[in-house]
C-alpha cells in the first residue's frame, strides 16, 4: 500500500481550505484517509499552516511520500530539515542535542524572517490604503459672446472659403491639362 501525505480540499466554491492528511494513494482526493496531521488555508495573507510536526515526521520516517505542495509545506515548517538532522544523528555525525540546537536556531531565524516579511507586507498594504485627496484645477469661466454674434462671424468666413475653393479648382484643372499634352 502506497501511503501519501496530501491535501484534502474543504471549503466552499472559490474559498478553498485544506486538511493535510496521510492517506492511501489509491483513495480519492477527498475520500478516506488514515490520519489528519494539519490544516492549510491559502486565503489568508500570509497563508495559515497548522501542522503537527511530530506526526508528520513519524509518517515521513515510515515511508509516506508527500505530494509537491505538501513537500513545500513540510519544508517551510522545518519538518524536512529536522528529518535531515535526525538522519545525521543516526549516521553518528553528531548527537541528538546538537541536532536539536541546530534546529532551534534555524527555526528562530526562520520565524524572525517570516515576521519581517509580514511587517513589510502590512506596511505596503497600509500605504496602498492611505487616502490621498485628488485636487482638480478648474478653469476660470471665460466671458462668452452671445450665440448670435458668434454664428454671424463664423458663417461669412466659411462661405468665403468655399467660394474661393470652387473658383480655384477649375483654373487649376485647366492649367494642368495643356501641360500634360
Amino acid at each position: 500500500m502506497a501511503v501519501k501525505m496530501r491535501l484534502q480540499r474543504h471549503g466552499s466554491k472559490k474559498r478553498p481550505f485544506y486538511f493535510i492528511v496521510v492517506a492511501d494513494g489509491r483513495a480519492p482526493r477527498d475520500g478516506k484517509f488514515i490520519e489528519k496531521i494539519g490544516t492549510y488555508n491559502p486565503l489568508t495573507v500570509p497563508a495559515t499552516i497548522n501542522l503537527d510536526r511530530q506526526k508528520s515526521l513519524e509518517w515521513l520516517n515510515k515511508g509516506a511520500q508527500p505530494t509537491d505542495t505538501v513537500r513545500r509545506i513540510l519544508s517551510f515548517k522545518g519538518v524536512l530539515y529536522l528529518k535531515h538532522l535526525l538522519r545525521g544523528v543516526k549516521l553518528g555525525l553528531f548527537d541528538d542535542a546538537t541536532a536539536m540546537t541546530k534546529f532551534e536556531s534555524w527555526y528562530a531565524e526562520h520565524e524572525t524572517s517570516i515576521a519581517s516579511k509580514n511587517d513589510a507586507h502590512k506596511k505596503a498594504q497600509a500605504a496602498k490604503k492611505e487616502y490621498v485627496p485628488v485636487v482638480k484645477k478648474v478653469a476660470e469661466p471665460v466671458a462668452e459672446a452671445p450665440a448670435e454674434v458668434v454664428a454671424e462671424e463664423a458663417a461669412p468666413e466659411v462661405v468665403a472659403e468655399e467660394v474661393v475653393a470652387e473658383e480655384a479648382a477649375p483654373e487649376a484643372a485647366a492649367e494642368e491639362t495643356p501641360a500634360a499634352e
